[in-house]
C-alpha cells in the first residue's frame, strides 16, 4: 500500500497539502500518484505570483507513460515553485512528500483545507481504487 503521512490532507485526484508554520501550504502529488505515473521525466511548476482557483490545473508532470495535470487543492497565490524539479524531476518519485513538493501557495482561505481528505479517508479511497 502507498505511504500516507498523517500530517497531510489529500484530494481525490491524488494531490497532497501540508500546512506550513507561516500559514502557507506546500502541494505535491501522492506516493500513489507518482507510482502510477512511473518514472517522471519532466515537471512544469507554476510561476510565482500566479493566482489559482481550487480544482484548476496549475502544474504538469510527465512520465515515460503519460503527461498529467496537477490540480490546485485550494485557491490562492503561488509563492514558490520547486525549481529543483527542472533538473531533477525524479525527486517526485524518490521523495514525493519531501523534496518532491511541486508548489507553495498562500491560500485565499484555510477553510478549504478541512474539506480535503484526511489520512483515513484517503486510505479508504486508495483501497477502493484497487
Amino acid at each position: 500500500m502507498s505511504d500516507v503521512p498523517a500530517d497531510l490532507r489529500f484530494t481525490k485526484s491524488h494531490e497532497w497539502v501540508r500546512m506550513l508554520p507561516d500559514g502557507s501550504v506546500e502541494i505535491g502529488i501522492s506516493d500513489h500518484a507518482q507510482a502510477a505515473l512511473g518514472d517522471l521525466v519532466f515537471v512544469e511548476v507554476p510561476e510565482t505570483g500566479r493566482q489559482v482557483v481550487a480544482g484548476d490545473a496549475f502544474a504538469v508532470v510527465e512520465s515515460v507513460k503519460a503527461a498529467s495535470d496537477v490540480y490546485s487543492p485550494l485557491a490562492g497565490e503561488v509563492i514558490a515553485g520547486n525549481d529543483a524539479l527542472a533538473a531533477q524531476p525524479e525527486l517526485v518519485n524518490q521523495d514525493p512528500y519531501g523534496q518532491g513538493w511541486i508548489a507553495r501557495l498562500k491560500p485565499a482561505t484555510t477553510a478549504g483545507i478541512e474539506a480535503l481528505l484526511d489520512t483515513a479517508k484517503y486510505s479508504e479511497l486508495l483501497a477502493s481504487e484497487r
